[in-house]
């Protein structure tokens, strides 16, 4: 118990949970140019996003899928999924973080370039969801990694994740201009 209260003081008061319900029933592209121009201005056009599992179920990872898909085509609000940690602005981690993957998952992380955004993906991600007393399961994305914004649901749909994304890139943006 003595850790746990260790842990929270030493945790930084800057994790923020998105709240996709913000922007329920809102239109698709007027949520999509607003990411457009938020990408444009904070990262001169292009938002590239690496997204690691760290041991999920792959529901998350089949919403994030759905973003590329004709239907939503994220790739024409400037938000590119790239498959090295190298080029990512962004780490989007999915499922809760197994024995197995945490070693890897940290080392995506210390392979995305300062400053990086780390974004926690669903249920699972957060706190380690249905998973979080197995033996395999270390826990949450922040059990391994420092994370800075929750994206809650299991799994969120690609119009919320659309949405957290825009109010993730509204938070940067405000605190860059402070």
């Amino acid at each position: 118990m003595l850790n746990l209260y260790l842990k929270i003081f030493r945790t930084k008061n800057n994790l923020v949970t998105v709240n996709p319900a913000d922007c329920e029933g809102a239109d698709l592209v007027a949520v999509g140019e607003q990411i457009q121009n938020s990408v444009k201005r904070l990262f001169g056009g292009s938002l590239a996003i690496r997204q690691v599992d760290g041991g999920s179920d792959n529901a998350c990872e089949q919403e994030l899928v759905a973003l590329s898909n004709s239907f939503y085509d994220v790739e024409r609000f400037g938000i590119h999924f790239v498959a090295s940690p190298r080029h990512a602005d962004m780490l989007l981690v999915t499922g809760p973080i197994t024995r197995n993957m945490a070693e890897a998952v940290k080392s995506a992380y210390e392979a995305t370039p300062d400053p990086k955004i780390v974004v926690a993906v669903g249920d699972d991600a957060i706190s380690g969801g249905i998973f979080r007393d197995s033996y395999a399961v270390v826990g949450g994305v922040d059990a391994v990694i420092p994370v800075q914004y929750h994206i809650p649901g299991d799994p969120p749909s690609p119009q919320k994740i659309l949405c957290a994304l825009l109010s993730i890139l509204q938070t940067v943006e405000n605190k860059s201009l402070k």
